[in-house]
């Protein structure tokens, strides 16, 4: 009886949360400390337990990045179920969900508060680059498998959503310089305040560099890496302009070079600067809650592709509109447009700028058909104007402009069911279907002529690349075990991936197909992929101050080519690049002053590809089965001041976990002051 009745009083809680509260903002801490446990809105709009929303959701608590020691995002992300990280370099890492994780890899959509960061040239996450410092992430939620229909455009493979503190509820500071092996450095900032009762605000800023891997590959010149280093800034502001309506402005800074490993496999010294500024209207209405966000993203991205260097100019505009309304005590809406302006200057490798505009409208339904059952449908539809203005590369395809005149209209949905079938047992059922845009590098805003030996060849985008689909159904289990303070779960998934999209090679000649006075290597839509498999975790506590975790993934891929071309020869064989296996376990203590922590992350015999030229065959190489080590040791003092020491990779000097550079050990002293 008791248990039911503080079901229904939490329920209750949560309706007048998100009936009150959402549209000027959440205050993720009060709620974090009713139902202790971190709680999201990203799913449905509404406050709920990450294990009561309708996908498939993993949170990393403040508390948990804190104890990980890790000085970087993948590091973090690389201890979850079901992610799998690449690292190619000391400051340079591709992240994707269950397999398919290649250079540069382009399925995972990363956001920070909402605004889309992953770089959309190449279409991925340059993690470097991303402006946030690691003691202002308030919660980093994990969503695995397709969510175009709830998160936005392009989350094909998963999201990652990282949500920052709140000036207007969050009083927090942090100061952290740390120090490390190989050349490491780093100082960072985060500082919340108030001016009056209406004004808040956050600032950060920090800076890192550290020495690149030693290069241990065969071909990979110094010149073709960078030591990495990074200096970053953020601004958040929250106005309160009346007692229902709030506006929160943010802005922010990167200044970042790295080693990175381009989609071709060959490595470039690259450099970025970023900016972005954000604005967010959100109000309590009789309509409903109303939020109006517009944001635009500048990137200037220079890499070294195929001797050449290259200067990418890339800017991202995007207007949405939505509203959060209930229907009863039951229904939950949300109604959605967006504009997206997307262009890339390639001059002078390119010659030209590329660009497309999307209208997109959305809807969400959420359906509490009782205490026990909730359904969530989500729909989106996207329709894509691409075009191509500016002069072509001497000796390119002369195909003119018009050739980039084209519409790419999609469809994206979700579908999910929870059922709370006893106060311990939950079993979710979901399905969904997501659309994976061609990048603005795959559609054409890339063309070069390239010397391989003594020919001479064409690079060119395609724009008739179809986007690719991706299909996903999942079942999962979940248990609490309060009289061993534990909880358990269990997933089974199948995934299809329609339209794969491989890498320009030697099988690819003439395409499009047009009579050009060289031979021209392309994209093109290969085939299609298959993946199913299994998830297993398990976490808790016991004794004094112990903690631990534990999580297993099976994955199995099958590619299914067209006729005529082999995945090895597209560089799409995710068949023998994902790892059938891999595992994470954790065990840490907390006793007075003192926190410890071990993490061990394992990953099975797989392939990759070997570093190659364009024009050549790419091929395999075997990486053997692997154990990343890492650790933290942390003492805190009085007036706030903690002292840590923190390692990564600590189980050898130097070890191989991709074709690329071998990871070193590195280890970290940190000393961080709160207040």
């Amino acid at each position: 009886m008791k248990k039911t009745l503080l079901a229904g009083v939490s329920a209750g809680l949560l309706v007048a949360a998100a009936s009150a509260a959402h549209a000027q903002s959440i205050d993720y801490g009060s709620l974090e400390q009713l139902f202790n446990e971190p709680v999201t809105t990203s799913a449905t709009g509404a406050p709920q337990r990450s294990t009561e929303a309708p996908v498939d959701m993993t949170i990393i608590s403040a508390a948990d990045i804190t104890r990980s020691g890790a000085v970087d995002l993948p590091t973090i992300l690389s201890r979850v179920a079901g992610l799998d990280v690449t690292t190619w370099g000391a400051g340079a890492a591709d992240v994707s969900v269950r397999g398919y994780n290649q250079a540069m890899s382009p399925r995972l959509l990363v956001l920070i508060n909402g605004r889309q960061v992953y770089l959309d040239h190449y279409g991925y996450t340059a993690w470097a680059t991303l402006p946030v410092q690691l003691s202002e992430i308030r919660q980093i939620e994990v969503v695995k498998g397709p969510n175009s229909a709830l998160f936005g455009f392009n989350a094909v493979s998963g999201v990652v959503n990282i949500i920052t503190v709140n000036p207007k509820f969050d009083d927090a500071g942090d100061i952290t310089v740390r120090g490390g092996n190989f050349g490491y450095g780093e100082v960072s900032l985060a500082k919340t305040f108030k001016l009056g009762e209406r004004f808040s605000a956050r600032v950060s800023g920090g800076a890192s560099q550290s020495d690149e891997f030693k290069s241990t590959v065969a071909g990979v010149a110094k010149s073709q890496l960078n030591d990495p280093a990074k200096i970053s800034a953020n601004i958040d502001t929250v106005t309160q302009l009346t007692d229902k309506a709030e506006l929160r402005v943010e802005g922010s800074y990167s200044n970042v070079q790295v080693s990175d490993m381009l989609s071709n496999y060959a490595y470039s010294p690259s450099k970025y600067l970023t900016s972005s500024l954000k604005g967010t209207l959100t109000a309590d209405t009789k309509a409903g809650q109303l939020q109006l966000s517009a944001y635009q993203n500048d990137l200037t991205a220079k890499h070294l592709i195929l001797g050449q260097k290259a200067r990418f100019e890339n800017k991202i505009t995007v207007v949405s509109a939505q509203d959060l309304f209930k229907i009863g005590a039951k229904h939950t809406i949300r109604l959605g447009g967006e504009y997206r302006h997307n262009e890339v200057n390639t001059a002078p490798i390119g010659g030209a700028e590329v660009s497309y505009d999307v209208l997109s409208a959305s809807a969400m339904w959420n359906w509490a058909i009782s205490d026990k059952l909730a359904f969530t449908a989500a729909g989106r539809y996207d329709s894509l104007d691409l075009s191509r203005d500016g002069a072509f590369p001497a000796g390119s395809p002369p195909l003119g402009n018009g050739y980039w005149d084209r519409k790419i209209e999609e469809p994206s949905w979700n579908l999910g069911l929870v059922w709370r079938a006893t106060d311990a047992d939950t079993f979710k059922a979901s399905a969904a279907r997501g659309v994976q845009v061609p990048t603005l590098v795959d559609l054409g805003a890339l063309q070069a002529r390239v010397s391989v030996g003594p020919y001479t060849l064409g690079l060119a985008g395609n724009p008739t690349l179809e986007p690719a689909i991706v299909t996903n159904y999942q079942l999962t289990y979940e248990r609490a075990l309060p009289a061993i303070k534990a909880q358990i779960s269990a997933k089974a998934f199948i995934q299809k991936t329609e339209d794969v999209k491989g890498q320009p090679t030697s099988a690819q000649i003439d395409v499009p197909a047009t009579q050009v006075s060289l031979p021209v290597l392309s994209y093109r839509n290969i085939g299609e992929s298959k993946m199913n498999g299994f998830e297993l975790a398990a976490s808790g506590e016991f004794g004094a101050g112990f903690r631990w975790n534990a999580d297993w993934t099976h994955t199995e891929v099958d590619d299914e080519p067209l006729a005529g071309f082999s995945p090895l020869l597209r560089s799409a064989a995710f068949g023998a690049t994902t790892p059938e296996n891999r595992a994470n376990a954790s065990l840490g203590w907390t006793g007075g002053a003192w926190t410890a922590d071990g993490f061990v992350t394992l990953v099975g015999d797989h392939e990759a590809y070997a570093l190659y030229a364009v024009g050549a065959n790419p091929r395999l190489v075997k990486i053997e089965s692997y154990a990343a080590i890492g650790g933290r040791v942390a003492r805190t003092f009085d007036h706030g001041v903690t002292v840590a020491i923190s390692g990564q990779n600590l189980g050898d000097n130097r070890q191989r976990q991709s074709a690329g550079l071998e990871v070193e050990r590195r280890l970290f002293l940190s000393v961080s002051k709160s207040w």
